[in-house]
Formats: structure tokens, C-alpha cells, sequence
């Protein structure tokens, strides 16, 4: 053990998940400069860019940036035609944006079970909730690893349903070699200052399907069709030029910002391996996956240490490091208080999975150095037990 002389924090200024990357300062003030010039301040050229860029990445036909991807999902639900009040078939294992975003418009969320190596819905699962209310069925992309997307789509299109997916954690990832954005009837990207590639706040629906793409369109401007008449119900969800204009530079550096994450998920491999109930949890084999989050699970029977410990010590150094998704959303607040409708079967390893799993800091923030420093804490906390003490930073 090492001596309890070592109590000041590893790091003096703290270490934060999601923190957000920061392309060329000069290129936005410029792009900014020329909105302002232009005095179009929303939903104009440098939005119509950005869309194009996005479009790309996914491989899809078709982007509708919005001003945040909750509201694209509403957008996605309304515009792929789910019915008013119907059933909509979610992991309970995902952020509770995901539900909320459901709720919120009127549908009902009926959470599902998660394949524990993917971290998303397990397919068998999600079978035996379809039923005459069920009008769609919603995937995660969970840490950015695309969840059963080929089984998903079978079930989907076994029953007649319209198949969404939030791929918040997944631009810049594939699936056989494929971008995520192209599947199912729509799929929908975060742009929130915590992801990767952000635009400030913001959000894309993507889509192969022309009708899907208008209709959304048009819902996220008070319903206005490209005549500039009324022809559906809407809102406002349109993109500022100026969030535009951050997604743009932060696309400039995609490829960079990738390879930082990939080299970040490699030191910590590097720096845990051999640690007893640690490990890093994988990408999908052979695939490009952003690793935009970097997530460990452990195993208390292993470890003899309980994540909730681990990051308890890791936040008195500094590392504040999130619980990611604890606890799950049908153990929260609505949905926690009306299980007969939103859960009707337990979830054991949605539960399981959030009782192991802990996200650590990276990005362009983080090198070798904050790492090392982080596994260091880490592997103290599991030889010691988290007790009380700190590791030296130069033990």
C-alpha cells in the first residue's frame, strides 16, 4: 500500500468526459464573420454545408440538421409516419433523451432488454414486446458500437414497423463496412457540446428515404414545405448558422480527432491490462468505431471493488469520471412509477451492464500523460480496495 502521505489529488485541474474539442479558432470567427455579414443567422448556406458534410459521412441521401438531436427524434418518429399515442420499443440502457424525446410527443416508451456485448437491444428480447400498440422500434448505438442493426431490421420489417436509431455516440463508426447513418428508416446524430464532433448544441436526422428527409424538412420548420406553404403540423427545431459554422470546423478535424480517441483506447488497454475484474469494453471487430467514449466495466466479484467505489476515488483526484447509464431509465423517474406500461418484463442485464460500466476521460484533452495517470489511480484503487490514501504521482 502505498503511504497516506500521497492525499493531494493526481490531477490539479480536473479531468472531464465529454470535454469538449475545440477546432480552428480562426476558421469559426471567419465563418461566424461572413453569417453576420450576410445577416442570415439561421438555416442558410453554411447549415446547407453542413448537412452535405454530414450526408457524406453517413453515406445517406439525405441530412435535416436540427438545433439538437432530441428534437430529431421527434422529428424522425413524426416524419416516418409512428401513430399518435403508439408503443415505441427502446433500450432501457441509453440516456434518458431517448424516452424523454418519446414521451414528450405522446409515445410510449417500452423499454427493453440489451445484449450485454453490444450494449444494445437484444433482438429476442425486443420480440416478445411487439404488439398491436407497438408503432416502431428504436436502436442505440451505445458507446458508438452499432447495436444488432441486421436482426433489428429483420424484426422491423417482419412486422410492418418503421426502424429508428439513436446513433448520438456513432458518426464516423460502420457496420460491415458500411457508415452508421444508413440503416433503418432514419437514424439521428448528436452534435451536444460532449460529443465528439460538435456544433455547439445541435443535431442531424439522416436518411436514405427522399419523403422521410421532406417531411422532416418541413416539421422542423413550423411545417413549411420548400413552396413556402403550410402542409403539416411543425416546430422549430432549425440550426443557427453559427452552430453550423463550429460542426463545420469540428468536421475539418474527424479523422484527427478519431485517431486521438483510437490511441487514447489503446493506452488505456495498455495501462489496465492484467488489472483483476478491469477491462475496456471492445468496438465492434473489424469495424471503424470513433471511440469517442472510452468505458470500462468491473466486475466486483473480480475486482473486489465496486465501480461506484472506483469512481469515488477517482473523483477525489480530479477525474471526474460519469456512471454511464446509471441507473437505468426504467428505474427512473416517470418511467419507474408506471412498470406495468413501460417495462412489463424485468431487465437483468440492462441493470447488470449499468452496475459495471464507468466512462473515463478522453479526447484531444487527453494524452499519454493524463492516461497514465488516470490507470495508475485505477489499479491502486483495485490492489488497496480503494483505501483510503492516493496514489503518488511519481511512485
Amino acid at each position: 500500500m502505498l503511504p497516506p502521505v500521497f492525499r493531494l489529488p493526481v490531477f490539479r485541474e480536473p479531468l472531464h468526459v465529454g470535454r469538449p474539442n475545440i477546432g480552428d479558432r480562426e476558421k469559426l470567427r471567419e465563418k461566424i464573420d461572413d453569417a453576420l455579414d450576410r445577416r442570415w443567422l439561421s438555416s442558410g448556406p453554411l447549415v446547407r454545408e453542413l448537412e452535405e458534410r454530414v450526408a457524406a459521412l453517413a453515406g445517406t441521401a439525405h441530412a435535416v440538421a436540427t438545433c439538437n438531436a432530441t428534437v430529431a427524434l421527434q422529428l424522425a418518429a413524426r416524419a416516418t409516419g409512428v401513430p399518435a399515442g403508439a408503443e415505441v420499443i427502446v433500450p432501457s440502457f441509453t440516456w434518458v433523451a431517448t424516452p424523454h424525446a418519446l414521451d414528450w410527443i405522446g409515445l410510449t416508451p417500452v423499454f427493453c432488454d440489451v445484449d450485454e456485448e453490444t450494449a444494445g437491444i437484444d433482438p429476442a428480447h425486443a420480440e416478445k414486446l411487439v404488439g398491436p400498440a407497438t408503432g416502431a422500434i428504436l436502436g442505440v448505438h451505445a458507446f458508438g458500437r452499432p447495436c444488432p442493426i441486421d436482426e433489428l431490421t429483420e424484426l422491423a420489417d417482419r412486422h410492418g414497423l418503421p426502424l429508428l436509431f439513436d446513433a448520438a455516440h456513432a458518426l464516423g463508426s460502420t457496420h460491415r463496412g458500411r457508415p452508421v447513418g444508413g440503416f433503418g428508416s432514419a437514424e439521428v446524430f448528436s452534435f451536444h457540446a460532449t460529443k465528439f464532433i460538435n456544433s455547439f448544441e445541435g443535431g442531424a436526422l439522416v436518411t436514405d428515404d427522399p419523403r422521410v428527409a421532406e417531411r422532416a424538412r418541413a416539421m422542423r420548420n413550423f411545417g413549411i414545405g420548400e413552396d413556402r406553404e403550410v402542409i403539416s403540423s411543425g416546430t422549430n427545431a432549425k440550426m443557427s448558422e453559427a452552430s453550423a459554422a463550429m460542426g463545420l470546423v469540428s468536421l475539418e478535424r474527424v479523422d484527427a480527432l478519431i485517431e486521438q480517441n483510437t490511441r487514447n483506447h489503446r493506452l488505456y488497454e495498455e495501462g489496465l491490462a492484467g488489472l483483476p475484474g478491469i477491462s475496456v469494453r471492445g468496438q465492434a471487430p473489424g469495424e471503424r468505431a470513433n471511440h469517442q467514449y472510452l468505458v470500462i466495466e468491473i466486475d466486483q466479484a473480480a475486482a473486489g471493488v465496486h465501480a461506484d467505489q472506483v469512481h469515488t476515488v477517482l473523483e477525489r483526484h480530479n477525474v471526474l469520471a460519469r456512471r454511464y447509464f446509471h441507473p437505468c431509465c426504467h428505474q427512473l423517474a416517470p418511467y419507474s412509477d408506471r412498470p406495468e406500461t413501460h417495462a412489463p418484463l424485468p431487465l437483468p442485464r440492462s441493470e447488470a451492464l449499468a452496475e459495471r460500466v464507468l466512462a473515463l476521460p478522453t479526447g484531444e484533452v487527453i494524452g499519454e500523460e493524463e492516461v497514465d495517470g488516470v490507470c495508475r489511480i485505477i489499479r491502486w484503487a483495485v490492489e488497496t480496495g480503494c483505501a483510503d490514501g492516493a496514489p503518488s504521482t511519481t511512485d
